[in-house]
């Protein structure tokens, strides 16, 4: 389960202040930020026990040069700097000096400086007399007051009222204690914790623990033993006798310290070859019963007063022996070793003491008829049991091989399989197989027919169903293919296969002028200039849809003028709409719906009668009239293919006749721009 910050941070403190080291810091999760929390809290409160420690010793040896480091040096730069800037704020307070420190000894020494300042202070008074000397009031800012003094506004000046360590908040303060004290119920006194009797030393067996100001010490409960001493650490010290005096030597004899004890040497030096006994009288050193051979081999030692002789011994060795090169004893003679070789070809020399004897290598045998040592064939005489896969004959051995596609194993007889793949015989892929390997492509590639190891591209655009893989044009690449569109008007789409039209008009990527009317056909956009007619205006219901737009124009006559009100034209509209090449032409294809307003079959009403007038090119249109949910509908209808690029104006009459003449007409001016391209 994930540790919370705080159970991270007390496995760190907990660490420091058992072991005093971070070094080999358990982390206690797998978690990134809670191990670096648990490093970061044992080496903060690594810094806290080495500053208490360092405030400590200079307190109570007032130098800090003798201290000999346990830790790393990060712990003992920690110790002597909080030690030094102790000892610089007592020397402060000694010479009557400010507890204020200078602000680039850094804002922990200033800390340990006030401290250590303000101590010596408690208890002095600083008022001289009931009525001090008056002085002429000067006015100085608030700017130049905090520039003199920067810890002017700090509630922990001069160590504030904490009795060891302050820590100014801005609008309050916060008292806590050196390593080995706690904060009383006041938030201000220290008081030392009594380790021994909460359990959290670390004294081992045999040893008492003893409670310090701030911390405990270890002292052993045996003693020392005769001739050592306990230190004040609960070490165990020689004692020197000779030093002390405390010997009982002679006076014709020197005292040599050793350790736990002496030893008395007599003045009086014995010559070379003697040695002096407990009363100082010379006795000869029998040289022959030393353990160093003084003689050379092949020699007998003969003991002198105060030296030595060697004399020479001369034995006689039997058959097989000889005397070695000392003269000194008898030693065999190694038959095998001459280069005669006694035993002959194929045999086998082994050497014994004062003789020897003749055996077969290992693959031969003895031929009793010749006498001699023959090749044995393995192979034959153990066939399928030596090799797994062929067994070949040599001069008393054999060595078995593999066939193709197999190694030889680590035991010489097995055969495994070889991963040709490992020297990548393929061009791309390849999969080992037990005794050979297989090669195999990519996607968009195929295996060559011809050595079946190189991959080729496969053209996907060639392929039989490549003219459907875009809907425009289709570009191979090695391995795969890519679409495109036409290079102005369109963009490809998400799927990255078909082409979509881009709306210039929308987009405002046109160039059109204000009097113009921007009007988006496939893969381009045309600027009209559309305007009403005379005694005619635009409507303010101009509509525009996807792919048509229209422009509407309502008659608006003047007063009085008699010819516009009895012209029957009543609406001129203009339209414009984009129609793709149809390559495959098969039935007329309906692209214009001109509604009438009048209901179907009207008693007694207007018959009414669709027309095209103009821009019917090659009869390519004709219109219809039907009848749709209770309207009268003109539908126009492409009846002939047309290849793009092309541009028609094809005008449309929609007339209501009553009476056999035309009571009302609507014209209807449609631009048709057929495209090259559709998508």
């Amino acid at each position: 389960a994930d540790l919370s910050v705080e159970e991270c941070c007390d496995k760190g403190v907990e660490w420091a202040v058992t072991n005093r080291i971070c070094a080999s810091l358990p982390l206690i999760s797998e978690s990134r930020e809670c191990s670096m929390t648990q490093v970061q809290c044992c080496r903060s409160q690594l810094e806290k026990q080495s500053c208490s420690d360092g405030v400590e010793f200079a307190n109570a040896r007032e130098e800090c040069d003798s201290h000999i480091a346990k830790n790393s040096t990060c712990e003992a730069e920690y110790f002597k700097t909080c030690c030094y800037c102790c000892l610089l704020g007592k020397a402060a307070q000694v010479q009557g000096q400010s507890c204020e420190p200078n602000p680039k000894m850094g804002y922990q020494c200033g800390i340990v400086f006030r401290t250590c300042c303000g101590k010596g202070q408690e208890g002095i008074d600083l008022s001289i007399s009931d009525y001090p000397p008056k002085k002429e009031p000067v006015e100085i800012s608030k700017e130049e007051l905090d520039q003199e003094d920067p810890y002017l506004h700090d509630g922990c000046r001069g160590g504030g009222p904490c009795s060891q360590q302050c820590r100014d908040t801005g609008s309050s303060y916060v008292c806590s204690c050196f390593v080995g004290y706690q904060l009383q119920p006041d938030g201000i006194t220290c008081e030392d914790i009594n380790e021994c009797i909460t359990g959290t030393h670390n004294c081992g067996i045999g040893q008492t623990c003893v409670n310090t100001l701030g911390s405990f010490r270890c002292q052993r409960d045996t003693s020392c033993g005769t001739g050592y001493e306990l230190t004040d650490d609960s070490r165990c010290k020689d004692i020197d006798e000779c030093e002390t005096g405390t010997h009982n030597c002679p006076p014709d004899f020197i005292c040599q310290n050793t350790p736990g004890s002496f030893r008395c040497r007599p003045k009086l030096q014995c010559m070379s070859g003697f040695i002096q006994d407990a009363l100082g009288n010379c006795i000869d050193i029998n040289e022959c019963l030393s353990t160093n051979m003084p003689c050379p081999a092949g020699q007998i030692c003969i003991n002198t007063d105060g030296s030595f002789t060697c004399q020479r011994i001369s034995p006689s060795c039997g058959r097989g022996y000889h005397l070695n090169e000392d003269g000194t004893r008898c030693v065999d003679v190694d038959e095998c070793s001459s280069s005669s070789q006694p035993c002959g070809e194929g045999h086998i020399c082994i050497n014994a003491p004062g003789n020897y004897r003749c055996e077969c290598k290992a693959g031969y045998s003895f031929d009793v008829i010749s006498r001699t040592c023959i090749d044995i064939n393995e192979c034959r005489r153990y066939p399928g049991r030596l090799c797994a896969h062929k067994c070949e004959n040599t001069p008393g051995s054999y060595y078995c091989t593999c066939t193709m596609g197999f190694k030889l194993s680590a035991d010489g007889r097995s055969c495994e399989d070889l991963n040709e793949c490992e020297s990548n015989p393929c061009s791309q892929e390849c999969a080992n197989v037990y005794g050979s390997y297989q090669c195999y492509c990519r996607r968009g590639f195929q295996l060559s027919d011809i050595d079946g190891i190189s991959c080729e591209d496969i053209d996907e655009c060639a392929l039989p169903t490549g003219g459907h893989i875009c809907s425009f044009r289709c570009v191979n690449i090695p391995g795969s293919f890519q679409c495109t569109c036409p290079s102005t008007g369109y963009r490809l789409a998400p799927n990255a296969r078909n082409c979509q039209d881009i709306d210039e008009c929308v987009a405002e990527s046109h160039n059109c002028s204000f009097n113009e009317t921007c009007f988006n056909i496939q893969g381009g956009f045309r600027c009209l200039s559309l305007e009403c007619p005379e005694n005619y205006r635009k409507s303010g219901d101009t509509v525009r849809l996807e792919k048509t737009d229209t422009i509407r124009c309502i008659k608006s006559c003047r007063p009085n003028d008699v010819s516009c009100l009895l012209d029957p034209v009543h609406t001129i509209s203009h339209t414009v709409i984009s129609l793709p090449t149809f390559r495959e032409f098969t039935r007329p294809e309906e692209i214009i719906f001109l509604r009438a307003i009048t209901p179907t079959y009207p008693a007694n009403q207007a018959d009414i009668i669709f027309d095209i007038t103009e821009g019917n090119l090659r009869d390519s249109f004709d219109i219809i009239k039907r009848y749709m949910d209770g309207m009268t509908v003109g539908v126009v209808r492409q009846v002939r293919p047309i290849i793009g690029p092309f541009h028609a104006i094809l005008k449309l009459e929609m007339n209501y006749v009553m009476g056999g003449v035309v009571s009302h007409r609507n014209i209807v001016n449609v631009h048709i721009f057929v495209s090259e391209y559709w998508f």
